[in-house]
């Protein structure tokens, strides 16, 4: 008898320990080492009513290319006669109807479009219409962010180079907390004026093949927890709680086992 209370005890603050204990996280616990996986290819991203894109032209005759150029600066010519510019580029919003104003062209409709697509366009038009030979367009998307909230902190991720994997996001909100339900790791994100979910499973390869790998502008990626997080008050009551119950069943098996 005294034999089984003793274990009972023993097993019972083994309990209480094991709520302390967290599983570790692996990333991509799957992957095996020197084996080939397939890349999948980066999509293009499709620009969205109020991006703001930047569009910057240039050709041979650095004159006829400048009004084409939403940007304010200063312009400068050295002792050699180059000339040098320091400026600030505006960009082009996208307005409610996927629209923007672009110089002497006019209204474009560029919702849903490319970057590749709309660069191509205006470079088609500019020739067509003479109004520049050979031009040189380098188009990019200026307001690329994504949104981090959960168990993974609540952060607002820039991606000033344009592109933003789902790995890199969690990482620059600082990675995973000890409570993230790793299968539930879900991006939110609109798609032709449908908002859609997704979930990923980060210790799995398969997330590298998931439509959401790769953000897009404005995506929300909200890692779920996996059970209910005490506030502050509350976790120390539970504290408390577990020391007093493991006082109490240490000194209730110690009692047990010198009375009988």
């Amino acid at each position: 008898m005294k034999k089984i209370l003793f274990f009972i005890g023993v097993i019972a603050l083994l309990g209480l320990n094991s709520c302390l204990v967290s599983r570790k996280i692996v990333y991509l616990n799957d992957l095996e080492p020197d084996k080939a996986y397939k890349v999948t290819p980066i999509p293009p991203i499709r620009i969205q009513k109020n991006d703001r894109i930047s569009i910057q032209v240039s050709a041979k005759n650095l004159e006829l290319a400048a009004p084409f150029n939403n940007q304010g600066g200063v312009y400068s010519v050295s002792e050699m006669g180059n000339i040098g510019t320091t400026l600030t580029d505006r960009g082009y919003l996208v307005d409610q109807q996927g629209n923007i104003e672009f110089p002497i062209l006019g209204t474009i409709n560029v919702e849903g479009m490319s970057l590749d697509g709309v660069r191509d366009f205006l470079k088609d038009q500019l020739e067509k219409k003479n109004l520049l030979s050979s031009p040189v367009i380098k188009i990019e998307l200026l307001n690329l962010k994504v949104l981090v909230m959960g168990e993974a902190g609540n952060n607002i991720i820039n991606a000033p180079d344009g592109r933003i994997t789902l790995l890199e996001a969690i990482t620059q909100s600082g990675g995973l907390s000890s409570n993230a339900a790793t299968d539930r790791i879900s991006v939110i994100r609109e798609e032709n004026g449908i908002r859609k979910i997704y979930y990923n499973d980060i210790e799995s390869k398969s997330i590298f093949d998931s439509p959401t790998y790769y953000l897009q502008q404005n995506d929300i990626v909200y890692i779920e927890p996996k059970a209910a997080v005490a506030r502050g008050d509350e976790s120390r009551t539970w504290r408390i709680m577990g020391m007093v119950l493991s006082v109490l069943t240490l000194g209730t098996t110690v009692w047990a086992i010198t009375t009988r």
